[in-house]
């Protein structure tokens, strides 16, 4: 646990690694090179590629064609597409076979000039021969994350890595005609998969197998994972299957059962999916957190068998609604559907777990939608898709959006909602009006004011209410009057109201409109506590976020690199609450790497005499507490805490068996990375 470049999933949904890949997953998995962030939305429309790759993963060899079909204006004098910076292209052709001009820009895409002008609405094709060596190591799309290696047992060229050439990462939708060539023995997934059609001869004279792949739908089907997987496993329909490498083949079977659920409950929620088939595929480790396609999921091998991996499992799935059957019309209506998929994990997290589960997950989404809320959702495109502000916003405010929405319109409206547009807008991109549109036409209420707060504005409101309590004559009971105070002039939402009384407990809704709203309450029994949304519908600041907010962003920090920063960052959380357990786990997180191990002891010490929020630190610091002991020679007092550790029962993320593990074996130190 104290080893920053280990990446394990906690509870409250914050990431201790410092990598990028990390980072990452933290914020959410849509993800997008710095060059197509720099540019603008794209001029031409891409419709559709026919691909003929082959992948030699002895010499770690690309070698394709692509035929890229698509539309462009008549002035439009150049044309720019992503390409991985690995890759070379050796000609590029027109459907009259005539030889055209490219170069590398600065931002790594290619710059292409036409041979003649186009004609509106009129398809041209253009056919580029290309090859290179891909070994995950060389610099690609996004710098310090793989997106694409060709390799044993696994290889895998995601979307993102820009294997093809692109434009309009996840808005421009196309269709894909793909055949992969392999080595003898691995099997190829893709979208619109066929099956193995035939067994080939490879280039270097070797046999292999040929896998054709047909997906006839505007999406985004850019994605092959190849490797050598066990066969297939699958439960109940048998459409949902999961590959994986001998390695992890124990626990497929528990992963099919958990995939199942997640697609039939998503079905349940969202309507019919583009297609009944999902495949989900092992990736490895060093790749992004998860992937995904139409009819495709990839998930690490590490994350199989643990437990933990079911929100990240339930939050890829989801894409296939959001993302794939519908996508953003641009990045400033990227929060449909990165917030739809991260409402969907928790969506499915409340129907395994109850609403305490979903509470406590959505205390840290929230403090993620607040963390960078500087610019409105509907500039959003502005700001880099790679960036931890973009993730945090779309990611985690659009979530918050969602599970406010569900408050204002009711449980069995939304679902409702989510069919209506996956309905209109499949196949197709949307914009925000046009689900606003949806919303309204479902629910028959006038959503303006919410949706002009939450996508069109910023912050969110700070809650206080004062109240006097009055007796009312002949024994009827008592009357509150009170007032909702808060400081955005033009926040517009119900708002419920908790009274505590001697008797029973009494809910009311209240329709907070500007700064100060009165209410009048009458209850039995004498009112004792008034709570305003104790549920916690709304989107709100409170000083337990902000404690919060300051701990992800050292944590994003962490990732990026910058210690200091995120010290900085864990001691305003400290500032704000002396108490925080997590913030001074933090601080010793980071003293540990820095190997100040005296103030690191200091530090987690603290977060053991701290208010244990959450829970997993008690155990956690121990282990911590061990292993600097054991690094300074005091092996006696290590196992004193390891033994500690493991009396807390608290086996998140499997603190306890980490515990037992350094019982028998000192802890050392991690051989230094070259």
């Amino acid at each position: 646990m104290i080893e920053a470049m280990r990446t394990r999933v906690l509870p409250d949904g914050f990431f201790p690694s410092a990598s990028r890949a990390a980072l990452a997953l933290a914020l959410g998995l849509g993800l997008v090179s710095p060059a197509l962030a720099q540019r603008e939305r794209p001029t031409i429309d891409i419709t559709g590629y026919v691909i003929d790759a082959e992948l030699d993963t002895a010499t770690h060899h690309l070698s394709a064609t692509a035929t890229v079909t698509f539309t462009a204006p008549a002035n439009v004098d150049v044309v720019n597409f992503g390409f991985h910076p690995a890759l070379k292209i050796t000609k590029i052709t027109d459907e009259s076979g005539k030889v055209l001009d490219g170069e590398r820009t600065a931002d790594g895409s290619i710059r292409i000039t036409p041979s003649s002008s186009f004609t509106p609405r009129q398809p041209v094709h253009w056919t580029f021969v290309y090859d290179g060596t891909i070994t995950g190591n060389e610099d690609g799309p996004i710098e310090g994350i793989k997106l694409a290696a060709i390799q044993e047992p696994i290889s895998y060229l995601l979307y993102a890595a820009e294997w093809f050439p692109t434009s309009g990462y996840l808005t421009d939708r196309f269709t894909a005609e793909m055949h992969i060539r392999v080595p003898q023995g691995m099997r190829v997934f893709a979208s619109g998969s066929t099956g193995k059609s035939h067994s080939v001869v490879l280039s270097d004279g070797k046999p292999g197998d040929e896998y054709d792949f047909k997906w006839t739908k505007p999406g985004f089907p850019g994605t092959i994972i190849a490797g050598r997987y066990v066969d297939a496993v699958s439960v109940g329909a048998g459409n949902v299957k999961v590959y994986t490498t001998i390695a992890h083949q124990a626990a497929a079977n528990q992963l099919a059962q958990t995939a199942t659920r997640e697609f039939d409950f998503f079905t349940d929620q969202f309507g019919e999916p583009e297609s009944e088939r999902l495949n989900i595929v092992e990736i490895p480790d060093d790749t992004l957190p998860a992937a995904w396609a139409p009819e495709l999921a990839g998930i690490p091998g590490s994350r199989i068998g643990d437990k933990s991996a079911v929100r990240l499992l339930a939050n890829t799935i989801a894409h296939i609604w959001w993302g794939s059957q519908v996508s953003p019309h641009s990045l400033d209506d990227a929060w449909i559907v990165n917030g739809m998929c991260r409402y969907g994990e928790l969506m499915y997290l409340e129907q395994e777990s109850g609403s305490s589960a979903l509470r406590a997950a959505l205390t840290d989404v929230a403090a993620s939608a607040l963390a960078y809320d500087t610019i409105p959702l509907s500039s959003a495109g502005r700001l880099g898709p790679f960036t931890p502000e973009f993730q945090s916003m779309t990611f985690d405010k659009g979530a918050m959006i969602f599970h406010m929405l569900r408050w204002e319109v009711g449980d069995k409206v939304l679902p409702n909602i989510f069919k209506g547009v996956l309905s209109q807008y499949s196949d197709q991109s949307i914009r925000a009006s046009d689900f606003e549109k949806v919303a309204e036409e479902v629910s028959q209420q006038q959503l303006l004011p919410f949706f002009s707060q939450w996508v069109d504005g910023t912050g969110a409101p700070k809650f206080t209410d004062k109240y006097s309590v009055y007796r009312l004559g002949n024994n009827k009971g008592f009357r509150t009057i009170g007032e909702v105070d808060q400081d955005l002039d033009l926040f517009r939402m119900p708002v419920d109201l908790r009274i505590e009384t001697d008797g029973k407990t009494v809910n009311q809704k209240v329709e907070v409109v500007g700064t100060d709203t009165p209410y009048v309450v009458d209850t039995f029994g004498r009112p004792r506590r008034i709570s305003v949304d104790p549920q916690d519908w709304v989107l709100k600041t409170t000083p337990d976020l902000q404690v919060r907010i300051a701990i992800l962003k050292g944590q994003q920090l962490v990732a990026q690199g910058d210690l200091v920063g995120a010290l900085a960052a864990y001691q305003k959380a400290l500032q704000t609450n002396p108490q925080s357990s997590l913030a001074s786990y933090r601080i010793g997180e980071v003293l540990f790497t820095q190997r100040n191990y005296q103030a690191s002891v200091n530090s987690f010490r603290d977060s053991l005499r701290g208010d244990d929020e959450p829970a997993w630190t008690e155990c956690w610091s121990h282990i911590a507490i061990g292993k600097i002991f054991d690094l300074t020679g005091q092996r006696d007092r290590a196992i004193n805490e390891y033994r500690l550790a493991v009396q807390t029962n608290d086996n998140t993320q499997g603190c306890v068996n980490e515990g037992r593990l350094y019982l028998q074996k000192p802890y050392t130190a991690p051989a230094p990375s070259d």
